[in-house]
């Protein structure tokens, strides 16, 4: 976000403007170099540049000119988040880049509604490539768009590796050199929205076909194909992996790159024709092409006794000739002889071993660069608007990226070095016409006195290669068509001739004693804006005269690939006239392109490599000063700097330096002008320090703004602190008027509720009385809508009691009375009762322990057995049954060693009374799962079984006397049990749970017989006393005094 002049980053931190980079230029130096003091020193500028360079900031202005150097490595400062930092954000605003330059140039062809165009120029290495790639990808991300301008943006973006496989090379400078121009139009809607493309390429560098300098390649897109390309294409194609195969590709013994993945790149190439559009078909065809110059390449010749060339490898001239889809015969004819034309006839001439090499040769670089102006084309088919309204530029805006090959100066410079260097001059020529005009129309529209600016104007240079008749290009088509024999040497003379006295021309023979010993006799040298450049004039006429022989073009033209028809026209066969040179083609190119660079608003980027190495945070002086003298910075720096250094809007200077002026500070209420007035006269500036225009003030010394900076930095303190405490106080007050004012909101809402709430309070407590009142006095008629509310209640009233009033024991058996008005009440208070039963039953039940639900179980056959029948029963209730009444101890180990694995579940001490004679004997009775037994210390004296009990016989008085029935059907049975235990209820429950016999136990009021022995019984006879006794009564029975309840 941006405010008042200012940037403001996402954590709420204050990023100064432009301005406030000049407190560090002392180490990061300025980022204009329209600031600097000495702007006439080269050292000064160069210095400028390292000291940003060592600190990563590779982008630095010259006024709206951007300088850019390669930093050889990744910097984080090219991500989206770094595009919407710069996106409408003013030039100057922020730090320089690549993205403010785009996003000024977008903002300035909506705003002005007038075409735009960005020129990109530097040396072969410095960056060009990258940086329009960094515009393009600005654009395509930050413009508004659909699926369908989307899908325009991928194409602008994928356009880039197609032209770089076809028209980009490695050379010493640079692994990946662009060796054409570009210039590409972006066409705009009203909306911003990109919805079209055309892209003009000029001069390519076709002699790399055939010919490469040591340490330099062919185009990449041949080893992209021998090293990509899969297994079954290499066969079809007739081709192998091993680039030292051709002869097209030896020449530079560089068949290898380390920076570049050539396998890598052939899938993105694939990848981007196929976003083009080109079917497989259309790719093979190329292809065809691709592999056919190779093979061209690798056509030989041999020499007949008369001198005339004959191919040797027909083998090679087969294959090609099928990869072309012409005949071989034809072809073989057509490399190895001349059709001439003279008075209409036609007659066929062979050719010599030179002549043949150079006509093969010829063939390839036309196939080639023809090939290459067909994809340009099939390309801008593909980004062309699809919309009609745009195809005539009426209803869009356009924005021109020009990637334009820099001043070149090498070790041997020939006719591409001329061509580039021309190129140079008029796009020199032109940025000086187009920078002191803009700079004419500012100082116009603000009122302020143009003054002449002192620059040197190369208008000489470009006549001297240009003039008609006169110019160097002239001359060398004038040689080239000039009958007889001609050649470079002789275009070199008539060059002296006719630029002899020129001062920007000079050859070995025109040259004084010093120079002469620099210069060979086959160079001329031109003086260009940029410093002197020598030119060997070897090859000159060669390369001039680009026309292929009238044999080869025929052949071409009856192709079956109908790319080659398409280049190869049939008409240009029949066409008598004379091609037009390279020199006049690319003249007229140049030409074109000016008048189209005219009609736009140009911006400008100045690309500068640091070192030859391509290493990072290496900077290289001597090499740095060399491309800034042929970018011709320093120029464009003077002619900047020849009115005034700086200038800014009234709003823009007044928002900043107002805090130094107690008048304008905090805030200027007047007229803008007024306002600056005042803060400068403050400053103390000179009448010739500065003017005022009509809506910017102009500083002319970078001395003034320096000292104004200086002063605010000093003033920042004491405006923080001003800004602080009125913040504060700021903050404070509008924090209590917040709360105040949320305060006097919550208690009006909460006392508008409160009373809300009451009044309907109020309101349902009236309707309810009436209704109950209402209902009371026909409560007793049928239930219905008179007395529905008080019945309701009556009923409610019921339930709630109940509720509070439930029984908590089973044994509580209260409960509520239903009300008399509710006649069903009865009933359904009868069921809750029962219900409310079941329900403290199942949770007592749930809730009851296994071993007291043991206990319980035991009570409960004792009820069932003695309950209202013996007297001593209801002493027993309140007692627990134990586990067993002998402890472990107590039971001789010998008698549990007999027992085996029939565990004792129970134990107790019993009295055993004889039969006869009732004479008491201790004993224990243990009871077992299946039996239990009688035990006299160590002896088990009877063991009786379950399964054969016959019932046991207790009295109903309060005794321990109790007898237990054997059978007696066998002789040796002994008769009954007579026992006597103090815990006989205990006893008995457990026996008879044990042998599963609760129902043989029988309670005897008076007396019980028991037998003695088979066939003869004996009685005992059961009398109340005062304490127990047991004694031999009368008869022979067995007297037993039980104690009554009450007495113990």
């Amino acid at each position: 976000m941006r405010y008042q002049g200012r940037e403001v980053d996402i954590e709420g931190r204050v990023r100064l403007v432009m301005e406030s980079a000049l407190t560090a230029r002392d180490r990061v130096g300025v980022q204009d170099f329209v600031l600097l003091e000495n702007y006439n020193s080269e050292a000064t500028f160069i210095e400028n540049l390292r000291r940003r360079f060592r600190e990563n900031l590779i982008y630095t202005y010259i006024g709206s000119v951007l300088v850019s150097v390669n930093p050889y490595k990744d910097l984080e400062i090219y991500s989206k988040t770094q595009m919407e930092r710069y996106r409408g954000v003013s030039f100057y605003e922020i730090s320089p880049h690549i993205y403010a330059l785009s996003d000024n140039t977008y903002r300035a062809m909506r705003t002005e509604r007038k075409d735009q165009c960005i020129l990109i120029s530097g040396e072969s290495g410095a960056g060009k490539t990258e940086a329009s790639k960094k515009i393009l990808l600005y654009y395509a991300v930050t413009c508004p768009t659909n699926d369908r301008m989307a899908a325009l943006g991928d194409h602008l973006l994928q356009s880039n590796p197609v032209l770089e496989a076809f028209g980009n090379a490695k050379t010493l400078k640079n692994d990946n050199s662009s060796r054409f121009g570009k210039y590409m139009d972006i066409q705009f809607d009203f909306r911003g929205t990109p919805v079209g493309s055309h892209i003009m390429n000029f001069l390519l560098e076709k002699t790399r076909v055939v010919y490469q300098n040591q340490g330099e390649r062919n185009f990449h897109i041949f080893y992209q194909l021998l090293d990509g390309g899969d297994d079954d294409l290499l066969r079809r194609l007739d081709l192998d992996r091993n680039p030292q195969n051709y002869d097209y590709l030896v020449k530079g013994n560089c068949p290898r790159l380390s920076s570049v993945s050539d396998k890598n790149n052939w899938k993105t190439v694939m990848k981007a024709l196929s976003v083009f559009g080109f079917t497989e078909e259309e790719v093979q065809i190329l292809l065809n092409i691709i592999a056919g110059v190779l093979h061209l390449g690798n056509i030989q010749f041999g020499e007949g006794e008369d001198g005339e060339a004959y191919i040797t490898t027909e083998t090679r001239l087969n294959h090609l000739a099928e990869l072309l889809g012409i005949d071989s015969s034809a072809l073989g004819e057509a490399l190895t002889h001349k059709k001439l034309t003279a008075k209409g006839e036609e007659m066929i001439s062979p050719l010599n071993f030179e002549q043949a090499v150079s006509a093969r040769d010829a063939l390839a670089k036309s196939m080639y660069g023809r090939t290459f102006s067909w994809l340009v084309q099939k390309i801008n088919q593909s980004l062309a608007p699809k919309d009609e309204i745009y195809h005539s530029n009426k209803g869009s805006s356009v924005i021109g990226l020009l990637d334009i090959y820099g001043f070149e100066v090498l070790q041997h410079n020939s006719f591409e070095q001329f061509c580039i260097n021309y190129c140079n001059e008029k796009l020199q020529q032109l940025f000086i016409e187009l920078t002191l005009r803009s700079e004419q129309e500012e100082y116009e529209t603000e009122g302020i006195a143009w003054e002449p600016v002192q620059y040197f104007d190369n208008k000489i240079i470009c006549d001297l290669i240009e003039e008609k008749h006169k110019g160097i290009i002239s001359i060398l088509d004038e040689e080239c068509l000039r009958p007889g024999e001609t050649c470079d040497v002789s275009f070199l003379e008539k060059l002296e001739d006719t630029l002899g006295g020129h001062p920007h021309f000079v050859t070995h023979k025109l040259a004084n004693g010093k120079t002469r010993r620099v210069l060979s006799r086959e160079e001329f040298r031109l003086l260009h804006y940029a410093g002197e450049v020598n030119y060997n004039v070897t090859g000159f006429l060669d390369k001039n005269n680009k026309w292929l022989n009238r044999n080869p073009k025929e052949v071409m033209c009856q192709s079956e690939n109908p790319i080659l028809r398409h280049c190869f026209r049939r008409k240009e066969v029949i066409d008598q006239k004379r091609p037009v040179t390279a020199a006049t083609q690319f003249k007229t190119s140049l030409m074109k392109l000016k008048e189209i660079l005219m009609s736009k608003e140009p911006s400008y980027v100045r690309c500068i490599k640091p070192n030859d190495a391509k290493q990072p945070d290496r900077f290289d002086e001597v090499l740095v000063r060399h491309q800034v003298k042929y970018l011709g910075l320093m120029e464009n720096l003077r002619v900047r700097r020849a009115g005034f250094a700086y200038r800014r809007r009234f709003e823009a200077f007044l928002q900043r330096y107002k805090p130094l002026c107690p008048e304008t500070w905090p805030n200027w209420h007047g007229r803008l002008a007024d306002g600056v007035s005042t803060l400068v006269n403050h400053l103390g500036y000179k009448e010739e320090e500065y003017k005022l225009g009509r809506s910017k003030i102009f500083i002319r010394f970078p001395k003034t703004l320096f000292t104004t900076e200086d002063a605010l930095e000093a003033k920042k303190p004491d405006i923080a602190l001003t800004l602080q405490t009125s913040w504060r106080g700021y903050r404070e007050r509008a924090k209590y008027q917040r709360i105040r004012n949320a305060v006097i909101v919550i208690q009006s809402a909460w006392r508008g509720m409160k009373a809300r709430r009451r009044a309907r309070r109020r309101r349902e407590a009236a309707e309810r009385i009436r209704r109950f009142i209402k209902g009371f006095i026909h409560r007793h008629e049928e239930y219905g809508p008179e007395n529905d509310y008080f019945l309701d209640h009556i009923r409610y009233s019921f339930l709630k009691n109940l509720r509070n009033n439930l029984p908590e024991s089973v044994l509580d058996k209260s409960w509520p009375t239903p009300p008399p008005l509710l006649t069903e009440a009865c009933t359904a208070s009868e069921h809750l009762r029962m219900l409310h039963m079941r329900n403290m039953v199942m949770k007592y039940c749930r809730r009851v322990q296994p071993e007291w639900k043991k206990q319980m179980t035991q009570k409960v056959i004792a009820s069932e057995i003695f309950k209202d029948q013996k007297d001593s029963y209801p002493e027993s209730v309140g007692r627990l049954f134990l586990d067993s009444r002998l402890e472990r101890e107590q039971i001789n180990l010998k008698v549990i060693q007999t027992l085996g694995n029939d565990k004792v579940q129970y134990g107790v001490s019993v009295i055993k009374h004889d039969r006869r004679g009732y004479k008491p004997h201790p004993r224990q009775l243990l009871l077992t799962n299946t039996y239990a037994v009688l035990v006299d210390r160590t002896k088990i004296k009877q063991k009786i079984d379950y399964s054969a009990l016959r019932g046991i016989s207790v009295s109903s008085l309060s005794d321990g006397m109790f007898v237990i029935h054997m059978p007696n059907e066998d002789n040796k049975q002994k008769g009954d049990l007579v026992l006597h235990c103090n815990h006989v209820i205990e006893l008995v429950t457990k026996l008879s749970m044990m042998a599963s016999k609760v129902n043989y136990v029988n309670v005897n009021p008076g007396s019980i017989k028991f037998a003695v022995s088979r066939g003869k019984e004996g009685i005992i006879d059961f009398v109340r006393g005062s304490e127990l006794k047991v004694t031999k009564g009368k008869r022979g029975h067995l007297l037993v005094t039980a104690p009554r309840i009450n007495d113990t």
